[in-house]
């Protein structure tokens, strides 16, 4: 009988570690920047915002120089980049067939989720800050070119409005990044969920008396369009948060176990 002795030194098991979620939100943050499509669209966020800037110092009336009008004016635009933005992160792992390298490496997918989620809202929250960087330089343009008075309307609370705003539109293509994980997918249902979908709810409320009332509560693009229209009542936060509840959060929960679930090829 021949007796096997077991080294403890060999026997030790090698201890691993998670990458921590700092390292994974850089990676997704550079990863934004490395293809030409995601280079143009943060391109296109400081191009626009230059463009509606001059648009609106060239063609907006004298009156409507303000820094309000212009801090609304350049945030627009970026309310229709942003979500691409987050789409394109959310569903390059599986249009671009990476996920399993990603997921390898880092094989618990929440945490790349979250990752993404985290990097493409400090994209949006730097992209609003240049739009008032941007605005508060119009401002000081337009009052020039015009010769009237400098006006600085823009208060703290309604700049915290047009970030949020810019953030439910961002995370509105992040919920529908997770739900379809299909780039081309992903980006016809959001012209979907932010024009097609308008212009019913719209179309009903100008035609159906019942549904004038209603519409607030149910109408994701209206309950954020108060967003970027000042200050809000108490009646139209609630809009907001029931609206986002229904249309946003319920859906991004359903597509956050939809990408834990899913077969990745």
């Amino acid at each position: 009988m021949t007796t096997i002795t077991i080294d403890p030194v060999d026997d030790q098991r090698t201890e691993t570690h998670q990458v921590p979620v700092s390292r994974v939100v850089r990676v997704e943050l550079r990863k934004m920047f490395d293809t030409r499509s995601g280079f143009w669209l943060m391109a296109s966020i400081v191009i626009s915002a230059l463009l509606t800037m001059v648009a609106t110092v060239a063609f907006a009336p004298d009156a409507q120089l303000t820094y309000y009008n212009f801090a609304k004016a350049i945030g627009f635009p970026m309310t229709v980049v942003l979500p691409m933005i987050a789409i394109l992160s959310i569903t390059g792992e599986w249009s671009q067939r990476t996920g399993l390298t990603t997921f390898t490496l880092v094989p618990h997918r929440n945490r790349i989720v979250y990752a993404k989620t985290i990097s493409s809202v400090a994209v949006a929250v730097a992209s609003m800050l240049f739009a008032f960087v941007v605005g508060a330089i119009g401002n000081l343009i337009g009052a020039t070119v015009a010769g009237t008075e400098l006006v600085w309307d823009l208060s703290l609370a309604e700049a915290g409005n047009i970030v949020l705003g810019s953030l439910l539109c961002l995370l509105t293509g992040t919920m529908l990044g997770m739900l379809i994980r299909s780039s081309a997918g992903a980006l016809v249902a959001y012209f979907v969920y932010s024009l097609l979908l308008p212009t019913v709810f719209g179309f009903l409320a100008a035609s159906q008396g019942w549904f004038r009332d209603l519409q607030p509560w149910v109408d994701l693009n209206h309950a954020e369009g108060a967003l970027f229209s000042g200050t809000l009542t108490g009646e139209q936060w609630a809009n907001v948060a029931v609206t986002t509840a229904v249309w946003l959060v319920l859906p991004a929960v359903a597509g956050l176990r939809m990408v834990m679930r899913s077969e990745v090829k």
